[in-house]
């Protein structure tokens, strides 16, 4: 694969630049875009080394807790859109996700893939951070819509519009991918040489992956949210 020079990686600040500009005129906000910007880069960087070390030792230890750090880490990003910001919203969050993202981890690595090594970090690391990260997503828009819109409408209700607006995302994603875009892991693998046809199977086992995550991660967050409120009445 081409390697891209470090300097090349600066001609980005240009359209980067011209969104931040944008979003401090409509948003108001001079530093979110720059901060994200920075946070991104460094933490590319970090886990470049982390991944180094990880993959030439192998440590399960290691393994772990990066595992860990990815689940609490995007637990507490996916709280930061709610007004609820306690420590127990943190917490059921976490568990939500931990447990929706690690079944499918589990169900890819030891059924679907088969194999010799399922915790082999090089297979490992890649699909729990898309596993997390798309649970993530699904969760905090979840959880943000349903707060809105128990403001409106009962419990019912809000809880179906909430995971219908929750699901939009990973469902366009379904009814786009092939025809209107390649998915990142897929291209990535094209780009390496990889059989297209044989980048199409991972593909298609992200993709379910990344729903059946997402939507198991929301289902379990209005399953509580609901009881919550059954038990507050009562």
């Amino acid at each position: 694969m081409q390697t891209i020079p470090f300097i090349h990686l600066l001609y980005l600040l240009a359209p980067l630049c011209l969104v931040a500009f944008f979003y401090y005129l409509w948003v108001g906000d001079k530093t979110e875009i720059a901060t994200a910007t920075l946070r991104m880069s460094v933490q590319l960087i970090l886990i470049g080394y982390v991944l180094t070390s990880l993959f030439s030792t192998n440590a399960l230890w290691l393994l772990g807790l990066l595992v860990a750090v990815m689940i609490a880490t995007a637990s507490l990003i996916a709280r930061r859109n709610i007004r609820n910001q306690s420590f127990k919203t943190y917490g059921v969050i976490l568990g939500c996700i931990a447990f929706g993202g690690t079944l499918n981890l589990a169900l890819v690595l030891w059924v679907v893939l088969e194999l010799d090594n399922p915790l082999n970090p090089r297979y490992v690391i890649p699909l729990a951070g898309m596993i997390y990260a798309n649970a993530m997503n699904a969760i905090s828009l979840c959880a943000e819509r349903y707060e809105q819109e128990r403001e409106h409408h009962g419990m019912e209700k809000a809880r179906a519009i909430a995971f219908k607006a929750s699901m939009i995302p990973q469902i366009n994603s379904f009814l786009a991918v092939g025809f209107v875009s390649l998915p990142g892991m897929m291209t990535g693998q094209i780009l390496s040489g990889v059989d297209p046809l044989i980048a199409v199977r991972y593909q298609i086992v992200v993709m379910a992956m990344i729903l059946s995550s997402g939507a198991m991660s929301n289902i379990l967050y209005l399953l509580y949210m609901s009881r919550t409120e059954k038990l507050s009445v009562e």
